[in-house]
């Protein structure tokens, strides 16, 4: 049966994309038209991605927010690709595991971490004082000790002894790290680092669960022990990055008018606290918001077995996290991490002029400010709350 236009009304929608024919590869192909010529497949969603950060991320008034999950700095991801992505005004703020955070002191401090397998026999590796994670090898003593050592120094200095979130935390210890690259010489090799010199503030979701917190809570019990805890004053306390992170978003849809956008590197707690700032703001603080504007996604978690690493944008539009009338402008791309961020930094480095820097991390009183003061004029539960708080807390 032939089917032609008149026929099937709306027909020329499905075919109106750009016609399956790359041009091949040669040794003049730079990144750029390499990614444009991905077609299909989880390269088309490589090719979207890169798209959308080229097109939309690069307007000034996006602000974008990056998260980073799964073991990433050991695997050199800050120096190659996030810390060039920073620097090029492609990230505002940043929410990452306790762990990728750790890791990244290793590269400030100078420590090695080395090109292995993940065929080797972990026994052995346990019984030479080697540690693994898949395929790369690091010395149990030399590096991961030496780190703990480093870091619970660095944390007994005066400006730690007060409780703060991770935001002010990280940004306490980049001043440290950007010391150690410059006397090391290595370049720029510290995620935390780059951070503070950038003002971008930093986040991490669960910050017991690494070994900083691991060595904070080491300190702490150190102190008891010593009789020494009125002096050793650093505590974490996650409601703090709840509401500044919340503040980011806030400022950027409800006071500049700007837009937001996100790339979510993996899943897990990241993912799901960068995101929950809409909810905050929506269903806690009841302001009226809609959700973030652009959403890139790169995961290898399936949605089908009801994860939120592998959730889909779409399904996050049903928790108010996405606007749902933004979904054409969001991408997920079924791929591993290692592979499709490198490529995206150098083609986004190479498509598109650097933005100017925001220096979010300048700016937390006035955002925490905005924060309150909308919280009181648009919450109706407010006089009942403050009400009810006073009589039981009396």
């Amino acid at each position: 049966m032939k089917h032609d236009k008149n026929s099937c009304p709306g027909k020329e929608r499905y075919l109106s994309g750009k016609r399956i024919l790359p041009k091949p590869i040669s040794k003049d192909t730079d990144i750029v038209t390499l990614i444009d010529n991905m077609d299909a497949y989880n390269g088309g969603r490589l090719r979207a991605a890169c798209q959308l950060l080229k097109d939309r991320y690069s307007q000034d008034d996006v602000t974008v927010g990056l998260s980073l999950a799964g073991a990433l700095t050991p695997a050199g991801l800050g120096p190659s690709a996030i810390i060039p992505l920073m620097n090029h005004g492609y990230v505002d703020w940043i929410v990452a595991t306790g762990a990728n955070m750790y890791h990244d002191l290793h590269f400030a401090f100078n420590l090695p971490m080395y090109r292995g397998s993940h065929t080797v026999d972990d026994t052995d590796l346990r019984d030479k004082g080697v540690t693994r994670i898949y395929d790369i090898l690091f010395d149990y003593e030399d590096v991961l000790m030496e780190t703990d050592r480093i870091l619970r120094r660095i944390m007994l200095r005066p400006e730690f002894q007060k409780e703060m979130g991770t935001r002010e935390f990280y940004h306490h210890l980049g001043k440290v790290l950007d010391d150690h690259e410059k006397k090391n010489g290595l370049g720029e090799v510290s995620i935390l680092a780059a951070a503070y010199r950038n003002g971008i503030p930093v986040f991490t979701s669960s910050p017991g669960d690494s070994t900083i917190g691991m060595n904070v809570a080491g300190l702490e019990l150190l102190a008891e022990a010593a009789g020494l805890a009125d002096k050793f004053r650093l505590k974490i306390n996650p409601s703090i990055d709840v509401n500044d992170s919340t503040a980011i978003i806030l400022n950027a849809k409800n006071y500049e008018k700007g837009k937001t956008g996100v790339i979510l590197v993996g899943g897990g707690s990241p993912k799901n606290f960068m995101l929950q700032t809409e909810p905050q703001i929506q269903e806690v603080l009841m302001i009226p918001e809609v959700g973030q504007d652009y959403d890139i996604n790169i995961t290898d978690a399936r949605p089908d077995t009801g994860g939120l690493s592998g959730a889909p944008p779409s399904e996050a539009a049903s928790w108010g996290k996405i606007d749902p009338t933004k979904l054409d402008e969001t991408v997920t791309a079924y791929l591993d991490v290692t592979v499709a961020v490198p490529l995206m930094v150098a083609y986004v480095c190479r498509a598109a002029k650097p933005k100017k820097l925001k220096r979010l991390y300048d700016r937390g009183e006035e955002l925490h400010q905005k924060l309150i003061k909308s919280y009181l004029e648009n919450n109706k539960e407010v006089e009942e709350l403050k009400k009810l708080m006073a009589g039981l807390l009396a």
